[in-house]
């Protein structure tokens, strides 16, 4: 072949591979109105690995005019809306792999497409929503739409009925999103069924009285691999609703504990899934001892780049509060103003009641802790009361300590989000922590007052 012909050759190609890296790069581009009561921010979603992540905020104009421009990381779903990462309310799904417009109004319970350039995964997406909205309102915006089983069941049912035809007659010419809707349409009357028996309701069915299509929701129907759960927005929140619905209708009761989370993990055959399943629990754990519990037998389900990096993300702070390792340094005034420090109270066992006056079950643990100041009188442990309630709301702690003849050493920590409960990370209270005579951590989520545990742990930590 001839150097030049050669040459024209090379730089058609050039030339076509520079087009497919345009066409991949292009942007897709978010025109929208908010049509709410109350104008807030909208806020564009990616999925990663089954969970919505915020990319994006936009803040409305008078009008509520708001728009994005982004380049799509990757061809499939995306969300818009003004609702957060942790749930479907108030977000609606997308479909994007770049070079598209969307024109889009967001209503106070919905969305409406507007203009003539939307595509046409979009629109399919969209009529997909508008026969799905009845279940969607009553299932995810329970708060708005008052319902029970008695008018849910049959609505969905019904609904379920008409999906077996939805498709005819609207393919695309996208191929993947031709094989993906399928997938979202699962994945969507599934969340549906499941968030709607685990929110609050009037009344509640018997695993009897579930209408036939929950016998068709089967954990491992969704979790045959990673990307069924991880394209989906809220994959996980889904899968786990669903792993709860099969566990109920096996009678299997839900457990605390390692023990508890093997069950759970039981019913999804991909080692990927479980391992995230697994970390879901962890981290909601207080105590590396906890942490590594769970951990140990379990690690060979960590298996991604992904997990290792959340793994090490969980635990790391948890050595922080390791046994043995010392207190966090705090001062707090006491009732009469006088300063009190970690530090100064070396030579005594502490415990750490961390409450607030507001706090009911904190109330209900009033009787116990008395009677366990009681019961450790003339010992060397110190009993510690830290309200966290609001600076404005200080007097009606002072007044509660005397109306209520509160013992032990009382100090006004002054909000919830004050040091000591950010340190230890302390969201829900009454929350107890121990430290021993040389202000270390013993533990830093007690058993109760109204557990004898805890009496025979303070015993334990005098003795030691």
């Amino acid at each position: 072949m001839k150097p030049m012909k050669m040459k024209k050759l090379l730089s058609a190609g050039l030339l076509c591979l520079a087009s497919l890296s345009t066409m991949a790069q292009l942007p897709v581009e978010i025109k929208g109105l908010l049509k709410k009561k109350r104008l807030t921010n909208v806020k564009l979603f990616k999925v990663k690995e089954g969970k919505a992540v915020e990319m994006a905020n936009s803040v409305p104009g008078t009008k509520g005019q708001f728009g994005f421009l982004f380049y799509p990381e990757y061809e499939g779903l995306y969300l818009i809306g003004t609702g957060n990462e942790g749930s479907p309310n108030d977000n609606y799904k997308f479909y994007f792999k770049g070079g598209e417009e969307l024109s889009v109004s967001l209503l106070d319970s919905s969305y409406v497409l507007t203009g003539k350039k939307n595509s046409k995964e979009n629109r399919v997406l969209t009529q997909w929503h508008d026969l799905t909205n009845p279940l969607e309102q009553k299932a995810i915006n329970f708060m708005k739409v008052q319902s029970t089983f008695v008018d849910y069941f049959p609505e969905q049912e019904e609904i379920v009925a008409k999906t077996k035809t939805f498709l005819n007659g609207k393919a695309t010419g996208n191929a993947k999103f031709d094989q993906e809707i399928k997938k979202i349409m699962a994945w969507d009357l599934a969340s549906y069924a499941t968030n709607f028996l685990n929110t609050p309701r009037s009344a509640h069915p018997s695993v009897e009285e579930y209408s036939n299509f929950y016998s068709t929701i089967k954990a491992e129907d969704f979790t045959k691999n990673t990307a069924s759960v991880y394209n989906y927005p809220y994959g996980f929140r889904t899968l786990t609703g669903i792993i709860g619905l099969n566990m109920r209708q096996q009678g299997k009761a839900y457990k605390r504990g390692p023990e508890g989370v093997d069950l759970f993990v039981s019913f999804v055959p991909n080692d990927t899934l479980k391992g995230d399943l697994i970390l879901d629990n962890a981290a909601g754990y207080k105590t590396i001892t906890d942490f590594e519990n769970l951990m140990k037998g379990r690690e060979k389900y960590i298996l991604t780049a992904s997990q290792k990096m959340r793994s090490a993300n969980i635990m790391n702070p948890l050595l922080t509060y390791k046994p043995g390792t010392d207190a966090f340094s705090f001062a707090y005034d006491d009732k009469d103003g006088k300063k009190v420090t970690m530090a100064s109270l070396k030579g005594k066992v502490v415990l750490v009641d961390v409450w607030a006056t507001w706090c009911s079950p904190c109330r209900a643990e009033i009787p116990y802790l008395k009677k366990l100041e009681e019961e450790m009188k003339g010992t060397d442990v110190q009993i510690i009361s830290l309200s966290t309630d609001a600076v404005k709301d200080k007097e009606k702690w002072l007044k509660m300590i005397k109306d209520e003849n509160l013992g032990g050493m009382q100090l006004f920590a002054g909000g919830p989000d004050n040091e000591f409960s950010k340190y230890y990370k302390v969201n829900t209270i009454p929350r107890f922590l121990v430290f021993d005579k040389q202000g270390k951590i013993v533990t830093i989520d007690s058993p109760r007052p109204s557990n004898p545990e805890l009496k025979a742990l303070l015993q334990k930590t005098l003795a030691n």
